[in-house]
């Protein structure tokens, strides 16, 4: 397993509705991080990385991540994935705030990193946001 892959595994484990761990999450980032949710068109830079990962586990509170595979190319890591729970609290939308439904999602995933000194520089997550859409109506 490679340094790069060993970071992105910590960084899944760590943002696991059972065991979230938002100080383990932040330590795979580096500075002048960010995180681009491509669907929702929503970036987050320094402190508000954390909303990541809390905002999904405040939303869906048993989230899981069922990772397919783990790909990486030098500095560069693509990890397909789904995202999976149950709609439990609220969650945040570019179109505002999404109170609970109480629905299981099963959301298709593919998140792109880009690695620098064995940290993440940059987290674009291509989710399937209008699949979990259709999930939650």
């Amino acid at each position: 397993m490679t340094d790069h892959q060993h970071t992105i595994q910590k960084l899944y484990a760590s943002a696991e509705g059972t065991s979230l761990d938002i100080a383990a999450f932040l330590s795979c980032f580096g500075q002048d991080s960010y995180v681009c949710n491509i669907p929702a068109q929503m970036d987050f830079r320094g402190s508000d990385i954390a909303l990541v990962a809390s905002g999904m586990a405040e939303a869906f509170p048993d989230i899981h991540r069922e990772i397919f595979s783990i790909d990486v190319l030098g500095d560069t890591v693509v990890v397909e994935l789904a995202i999976r729970g149950t709609h439990r609290g609220t969650l945040m939308t570019p179109e505002g705030p999404l109170a609970a439904t109480g629905k299981v999602i099963d959301v298709p995933c593919c998140d792109v990193f880009r690695m620098k000194n064995g940290k993440i520089a940059a987290f674009h997550c291509y989710n399937a946001f209008s699949i979990m859409q259709q999930q939650l109506t």
